[in-house]
């Protein structure tokens, strides 16, 4: 038994959007169609790459019919290319390696494939962090459904337990499992901070060992 803090990956503890962007335009060049801005990449992100896809075939109105081999093209891409301009937020590292010496259990949640956030832990070295590693694709449902979250938690034993996220879907995906949310504030959420549930919210991962300490205190 012991306390547990479970990570959203994208935004939350990476910011992984130029790596996406890149695979997303490889595909768009090969379809001979216009390359999307990074900018506009981004407010397609939450819900997991399948529908980052699906967004991306309604802007260019490329048939329906398409959806999978051009899911698996952008997938085989990113899975396969080197991490280049994906990076950590300032201050992650620290911060997860003070939580692993308080005791603290770590979990990893996302709805990014399974193989692809392993592929980027591994290359920022972060993997070593994580007791489980949950990606969209492990389960039957992904989030904001209650399911992908309360799943990582059983792995990581009984004991009191905060979700860290930076997005409207993992502030809904908490409300869901009925789990305390804290919000990082610098990722890729869409709406202001204080419209999104969340019982304690920080821009600095210097901040986030004492507002985990606090917060299972006070429990």
């Amino acid at each position: 038994m012991g306390n547990i803090v479970v990570f959203d990956l994208d935004g939350t503890l990476v910011d992984s959007m130029g790596d996406i962007h890149v695979a997303v335009n490889r595909m768009l060049d090969i379809e001979r169609c216009e390359l999307i801005s990074l900018e506009r990449l981004t407010s397609f992100v939450g819900n997991g790459l399948p529908t980052l896809i699906k967004l991306v075939m309604q802007e260019y109105c490329l048939p329906e019919t398409e959806y999978q081999r051009l899911h698996d093209m952008v997938l085989g891409f990113y899975e396969t290319m080197p991490v280049e301009q994906s990076k950590c937020y300032p201050g992650v590292l620290a911060a997860l390696d003070e939580l692993r010496a308080q005791g603290v259990r770590l979990g990893l949640c996302t709805n990014k494939p399974h193989g692809a956030a392993v592929h980027l832990l591994e290359a920022l070295e972060l993997a070593d962090h994580f007791e489980v590693i949950l990606g969209g694709d492990s389960l039957a449902e992904r989030k904001p459904h209650a399911m992908p979250l309360l799943h990582c938690i059983d792995a990581l034993g009984s004991g009191a337990v905060l979700y860290v996220g930076d997005s409207e879907v993992d502030a809904a995906t908490a409300v869901n499992a009925k789990v305390d949310f804290a919000l990082f504030t610098e990722g890729y959420r869409k709406s202001p901070a204080k419209d999104i549930p969340h019982k304690v919210l920080f821009a600095d991962f210097a901040e986030l060992p004492e507002i985990v300490r606090c917060n299972f205190e006070g429990d």
